[in-house]
């Protein structure tokens, strides 16, 4: 059997059967990156199957922080299908999470398809419709969270399900690089960050999206969600555990994102 289906099939099984198996790049030291998109694509092509329909990306490990918490020092991407979004409290049974952790994130709704390579910042803000406060929370199939890059992309860039707030807030009217994020947990102050904390800017992040999937061939397009990337350290949840992001800039707060944990 191939390595893309032979992954792709046992990362499957793991997050249908809510379990976790030996990192692939221990399995397989051999695997390469390129590999890795390629168990992502057949996982991926599993969901689908049960009816999943792909809303959009996300960029992974973009910040520094993240990166250090999880030992990989790239960017990564994966595919946001509508049985991860979430509107109201988040059932870790019902979605079968099994170590899940929030991160803070500014999510943008594109109106217009971006095509790599090529794009820039001021390109995504021109394509953008608007941007939200939300939270990706990742989750991993691999065993207590120990990936490299390989078993990161190959899950999806680890992600689990995701929650985006009410604001619908206008791109163009505000400074990226310097939204700041504060987040809570259980009512007491967790973590902090700047917009800048994604590649210098959100919007750089999502161009960065699209020149990499345009050099396969693929693009972004209108209507994706696309989440930017954690502007904090990943932070630990269980159920009962409430987690809200306060978004803002110098004017004051912009919009709030919630995320419970039933």
């Amino acid at each position: 059997m191939p390595v893309a289906e032979t992954y792709g099939s046992a990362l499957y099984e793991a997050l249908r059967a809510r379990k976790t198996i030996r990192p692939l790049i221990e399995q397989d030291p051999s695997l390469t990156i390129d590999d890795a998109y390629a168990i992502s694509l057949d996982l991926l092509s599993r969901r689908l199957k049960d009816g999943e329909r792909v809303v959009g990306k996300k960029i992974g490990a973009t910040s520094k922080a993240v990166q250090d918490m999880l030992g990989v020092h790239q960017p990564d991407f994966g595919f946001l299908t509508d049985w991860m979004h979430i509107e109201g409290d988040i059932d870790i049974d019902d979605r079968a999470l099994i170590a899940p952790r929030a991160e803070a994130e500014i999510a943008f709704i594109l109106k217009r398809s971006l095509n790599g390579p090529g794009v820039t910042a001021a390109d995504v803000l021109a394509a953008t419709e608007w941007i939200a406060p939300c939270f990706e929370i990742v989750d991993s199939r691999i065993d207590d969270w120990q990936i490299a890059i390989v078993d990161t992309v190959a899950d999806n860039a680890s992600c689990g399900v995701f929650v985006i707030g009410k604001e619908r807030l206008d791109p163009a009217r505000l400074d990226l690089p310097n939204l700041h994020v504060a987040v809570t947990k259980n009512g007491e102050p967790l973590s902090e960050g700047y917009g800048h904390a994604v590649q210098g800017d959100p919007a750089q992040a999502v161009a960065w999206l699209a020149n990499t999937l345009g050099a396969h061939g693929a693009t972004l397009d209108a209507g994706d969600v696309i989440l930017s990337g954690s502007l904090v350290p990943l932070a630990p949840a269980a159920r009962g555990d409430r987690f809200e992001m306060t978004l803002s800039d110098a004017s004051g707060p912009l919009g709030t994102c919630v995320a419970n944990f039933a």
